[in-house]
């Protein structure tokens, strides 16, 4: 691996993307954020990390959050102060990605994270996702629920998921462009799918040490 290698990780609800992550950052010997994400943008923001929990992976439908960000991006630190709090949380949790990809490498899972490092050229972009049955399947032996009730979760989360992804970046949830690497965890298993991610940052690497360009 690399000096530094980030991995940014998206995810279908039941596709064990969570899993992954956590097992490639322990074969990398590095350290996996999810949920541990919240907690570290609420240090640096001196914001509650309850309200980074409330607030986690969901949308907003403010008209007005384009006009905010341009502003913001201008430096207006007034706007800043009047943003709705879920503005605020977002470019909390945007700035702690940044700051952890600067300073270590690391596994980050969801919150856009390939979207706040998408300039980053030591930032590997990956999506997993696996068959709605399979998924199924997963989150029924994860939760005990009936098939009825897991297929209603799963596509809740997603949902979810999916309109916070398309409202805060330029790209569109699990489209394949949007990512450096897709994988269906469904055909090769959780571990498989770590060990695919392992082998696609050592071919990059190697391409970039003797100064070759993908086509």
């Amino acid at each position: 691996m690399d000096s530094r290698t980030v991995i940014t990780i998206g995810r279908e609800f039941g596709s064990g993307g969570h899993e992954v992550g956590t097992k490639l950052a322990e074969k990398l010997g590095i350290k996996c954020y999810d949920k541990e994400l919240l907690e570290e943008a609420a240090k640096a923001s001196g914001m509650a990390q309850e309200l980074f929990q409330a607030h986690d992976e969901k949308p907003t439908n403010s008209f007005l959050y384009s006009l905010v960000m341009d502003t913001y991006s201008l430096g207006y630190t007034n706007t800043y102060n009047e943003m709705p709090i879920n503005h605020k949380i977002f470019l909390a949790q945007f700035d702690a990605i940044k700051k952890l990809a600067e300073k270590e490498s690391c596994v980050i899972v969801g919150r856009c994270a390939d979207y706040a490092l998408e300039d980053d050229p030591f930032a590997v972009s990956v999506w997993i996702g696996a068959s709605l049955d399979k998924r199924v399947a997963r989150i029924r032996r994860l939760y005990d629920l009936s098939e009825e009730k897991a297929a209603d979760l799963i596509q809740k989360t997603d949902r979810k998921r999916s309109n916070y992804y398309n409202y805060y970046s330029s790209k569109k949830w699990g489209e394949a462009k949007s990512y450096d690497l897709c994988i269906d965890s469904g055909e090769i298993g959780i571990d498989g799918s770590v060990e695919l991610i392992l082998k696609f940052i050592e071919l990059k690497e190697k391409l970039l040490a003797s100064g070759g360009a993908a086509i």
